[in-house]
């Protein structure tokens, strides 16, 4: 149900003043993927980065001291294959997060949730005993499942597109009403059918912790327009950011709210340009094209012959899941980081080939630069 303008305008209040995620902070940052193994690197370039608790927690902690607002992991249960066997190790994300919750102080903690490989009630229940450990804290990055084979390790089949888009809004329904209702209720609708559901205690964050989706299908627009609080958007370049800020505009128009528009990219910064450009290109001359491969075809990218709009494809797939990059000097970085913020972005959640030592290396050397460009205070 839509609220009035009063509590809406309450809600904001109360999440500007209490929720990281809705600070000042002009640009929001945040750090992703460092809960499998490779991270978004499909390829075997050199670098100190092993998923490890140790390392995982490292990282977290160092963004967190850094200021940023997000730690985001990927939602992985099995790998892509190849030599790599891309993303095949990993940590549950829920558990991550309730872990991570303890080692840190103002950073927002995600879980990425498949959410037909966990039922509602116990994905409630778990985000409501994080956001506690977390003193409100804790957010879902809702996925609606698209790697086939990960999805039958759970024993069902995989729905069609739109559907899987109408089980995720009929568990998120289910989901909203544990964190708000008060007295137990009935919900019959087409894939659940629960009697006398209740449970206590509730979020800290009012009404709900934060949530979070990613996608470009008409389907998936849609949820994110009624549902979540920030859509994530894939950029294979700068310019596609206007087509996502539609998103903005027809949750504001439709359903009387604000979202936030956020992206990932991958972060090679060096002292100069030509050092950074050949760390990018060790991630392309040492990538895992099989693995690639294996996840294009997934994804449905993947045409029957090789080509050079492929080969360029397959590039973007070995170094960040197919987003554009960022590269260059930290002045460059800066300049890309501002582009991006000027057309209308409100975060990126950054990935490195060395997480810990790009990130010290960010806090140094790029972050003074973001403040002096009012991007950060």
């Amino acid at each position: 149900m839509q609220m009035s303008k009063s509590e809406y305008d309450t809600l904001m209040d109360y999440r500007r003043n209490n929720v990281p995620l809705y600070n000042t902070q002009k640009l929001k940052l945040g750090v992703f993927g460092m809960n499998c193994s490779n991270g978004l690197m499909i390829s075997e370039a050199p670098t100190s980065f092993r998923m490890t608790w140790e390392q995982s927690r490292e990282i977290v902690m160092r963004a967190d001291a850094m200021g940023f607002e997000i730690a985001l992991p990927l939602g992985r249960w099995r790998g892509f294959g190849g030599t790599t066997n891309f993303n095949g190790t990993s940590f549950e994300t829920y558990t991550w997060a309730a872990g991570l919750a303890e080692a840190t102080k103002n950073i927002m903690l995600f879980a990425t949730s498949h959410v037909s490989t966990v039922h509602p009630v116990v994905a409630a229940k778990q985000a409501v005993t994080i956001d506690h450990i977390s003193n409100g804290r804790f957010g879902i990055n809702l996925v609606m499942g698209w790697f086939r084979p990960e999805l039958e390790m759970f024993g069902g089949r995989m729905l069609e597109h739109d559907e899987r888009y109408h089980y995720g809004a009929e568990w998120l329904s289910v989901v909203k009403r544990l964190w708000t209702d008060n007295e137990p209720f009935d919900h019959k609708g087409k894939y659940f059918d629960l009697k006398n559901v209740q449970a206590s205690p509730k979020p800290i964050q009012k009404p709900h912790p934060v949530l979070i989706n990613a996608g470009n299908s008409p389907a998936a627009i849609e949820l994110s327009a009624r549902e979540v609080d920030f859509c994530f958007a894939t950029l294979d370049k700068p310019e596609s950011i206007k087509k996502h800020l539609a998103i903005k505009e027809r949750a504001r128009t439709e359903h009387g709210r604000e979202i936030g528009l956020c992206a990932s990219a991958l972060i090679v910064c060096r002292d100069t340009e030509a050092e950074a450009l050949a760390v990018y290109q060790s991630i392309l001359d040492h990538g895992d094209r099989e693995a690639a491969r294996n996840m294009m075809s997934v994804l449905g990218i993947e045409s029957q012959s090789f080509n050079e709009r492929l080969a360029k494809s397959q590039e973007r797939f070995v170094a960040g899941y197919g987003t554009h990059p960022l590269i260059g000097t930290p002045e460059q970085i800066v300049e890309q980081l501002a582009n991006y913020s000027n057309l209308g972005l409100d975060g990126l959640v950054l990935f490195f080939l060395d997480y810990n030592v790009e990130l010290a290396y960010f806090e140094r050397n790029v972050m003074p630069l973001l403040k002096q460009a009012g991007l950060r205070h």
